[in-house]
């Protein structure tokens, strides 16, 4: 193997944040498939890494306060997955709603809508579960405009408070709100007009 490849490697795995997730097409622009993946191989062996799923590697996080390495982060094993199979994807159900801070019950499957095929991923004890979507649903879409109808829709109409706005206008930023009130002209009516309420109706004329 040629170590000048692994040594590429290995320093970009090391450049980034503990608690990063890898899929070895993120390496592409450095060297074959076969050779990322004795590069990631011998970095799970030495500890740098840790193997999550076949293919996807995380560069471990260490809690002091926990004296253990944490768990590896969900959403960010899902955004690496759907980085290899190049699909878009949205959190929806109740991991929309937790990651917006609208719900603190844990979930127990983190589900996401897909452009790829019906997928379900386990290790551990977590559970991804990929469900497509026709891709009208997500294509086109920003990561938040697509995260802010999928919690709209879970929540239901009747269940969308004066509360539930104001703590999503608090979130988003006016970047976001640009963006939801360009991109989600075409979700349901009561979704874009509850979406205008949180951006602020005045700017859609």
């Amino acid at each position: 193997m040629d170590n000048g490849y692994t040594k590429r490697i290995r320093e970009r795995v090391l450049s980034l944040e503990d608690g990063t997730v890898f899929v070895m097409s993120d390496f592409a622009d450095i060297a074959d498939t076969s050779t990322i993946r004795q590069s990631l191989s011998r970095l799970v062996q030495s500890g740098t890494l840790r193997r999550i799923l076949k293919g996807v590697y995380e560069k471990p996080k260490y809690s002091k306060l926990l004296d253990e390495y944490v768990a590896a982060d969900p959403e960010a094993v899902a955004n690496a997955l759907a980085r290899s199979y190049h699909w878009t994807i949205a959190p929806c159900g109740n991991t929309a709603l937790n990651l917006l801070g609208l719900s603190t019950q844990v979930t127990a499957v983190w589900s996401y809508i897909s452009d790829g095929p019906y997928k379900t991923y386990e290790w551990n004890s977590t559970k991804l579960e990929f469900k497509h979507r026709t891709n009208k649903e997500i294509t086109g879409l920003s990561y938040m405009t697509s995260l802010v109808i999928q919690a709209l829709k879970t929540l239901g109409r009747s269940n969308v408070t004066p509360e539930v706005i104001q703590m999503l206008s608090e979130k988003l930023t006016d970047k976001d709100k640009q963006a939801c009130l360009k991109e989600a002209t075409e979700s349901t009516d009561w979704v874009y007009d509850t979406i205008r309420q949180i951006c602020g109706g005045e700017k859609v004329q």
